[in-house]
């Protein structure tokens, strides 16, 4: 059984599955949810000048495609074959249908792996793997698919419910954990959306992940100069995931900096998001976006944007990670990112 899931190319793993997938799914959530909700807010804030209403339509069509990009996406990450990647388009599709995002990704995972199996095992795999790949897609769609969905969604309104009653705490471990994650080689933006945060937790959650963006693009800026402040700082701060391994103390300024302003984010301003900007920080300037397209574009807003997604994570962690290396704990070349 092993040798026959080696040549079929499916490595059951944690590594795989979860990391992987979940990365590729991200992938697929941006090419079409996540930019489609973009076009959708710059068409509504261009109003009735030209284009604004093209770009509405063009963003509407997007969004409404997200499980087949999910679908597609899920099966590239796992190496599926033509057939296979082709068919899971319909399991993305039907997912989303009956479980949304992580319905998408479930049926599209499964599906995948188990199409992988029938590939160019028969005379008629023209027939049988997209037959397959799609039978096994609907059918975790209509099975697993809701109550898993449904316990996630569940857990999700219990963070966001709980980041209402105790803003202060949830605030400091909402944005510190989806900070981490987005740090991690996890999806944050994938989590955001399996767990749909808004409100004022996505409002933390943002911060967090902005909080470990710019300040891993401010702290390192010794060792990575302008380059590095611009892929860390609206790229991903993921580029650091193997000199936090070498020296995890690295994660200190920027997991400090978000446990501070993520109270600030859920009592002092209130910062409201969407599920699509949670998870994103500033990389493309997404979270930004959506807490525009969410809370509105009015001055203080904008205000509030700038000193805790910017100016408040660049500062505190600068303040941190300067300690940390009179202390030695950080040394020059800690926090050097690999050019390729």
């Amino acid at each position: 059984m092993k040798e026959f899931l080696k040549r079929k190319g499916i490595e059951p793993s944690f590594q795989n599955y979860v990391i992987n997938a979940l990365s590729y799914m991200a992938l697929g959530l941006f090419s079409s949810l996540i930019i489609g909700l973009i076009m959708e807010t710059a068409g509504t804030q261009l109003g009735g000048r030209p284009g604004g209403q093209l770009l509405v339509q063009m963003g509407e069509t997007a969004m409404s495609l997200s499980g087949p990009a999910i679908g597609a996406a899920v099966a590239y990450g796992l190496g599926a074959p033509r057939l296979v990647l082709f068919a899971a388009l319909v399991s993305g599709a039907s997912g989303g249908e009956m479980a949304g995002p992580a319905g998408s990704f479930l049926a599209a995972l499964i599906s995948t792996e188990i199409g992988k199996m029938v590939s160019q095992e028969t005379k008629v795999d023209i027939i049988v793997t997209p037959f397959v790949t799609i039978a096994a897609g609907v059918g975790t769609a209509l099975t697993i698919g809701p109550p898993i969905a449904g316990g996630i969604r569940q857990f999700g309104s219990f963070i966001m419910w709980a980041t209402e009653q105790q803003p202060f705490v949830m605030g400091i471990l909402v944005a510190a954990l989806m900070g981490l994650a987005l740090t991690a080689p996890i999806s944050s933006a994938a989590i955001a959306f399996m767990l749909e945060l808004e409100g004022v937790a996505a409002g933390a959650a943002t911060v967090g992940c902005a909080a470990q963006m710019v300040g891993f693009a401010v702290s390192s800026f010794r060792e990575n100069r302008w380059a590095g402040l611009l892929v860390l700082g609206i790229g991903t701060s993921m580029l650091q995931i193997a000199n936090v391994i070498k020296n995890p103390l690295i994660l200190i300024p920027p997991t400090l900096s978000a446990a501070i302003l993520g109270p600030a984010a859920t009592m002092v301003f209130v910062m409201e998001n969407n599920a699509a900007g949670a998870g994103m920080g500033t990389s493309g300037f997404v979270g930004q976006i959506m807490t525009v397209h969410t809370m509105g574009s009015g001055t203080p807003v904008l205000l509030s944007i700038l000193l805790l997604h910017f100016i408040g994570p660049a500062l505190l962690s600068l303040l941190f990670s300067e300690w940390l290396r009179r202390k030695n704990l950080i040394k020059y070349g800690d926090m050097t990112i690999e050019k390729s």
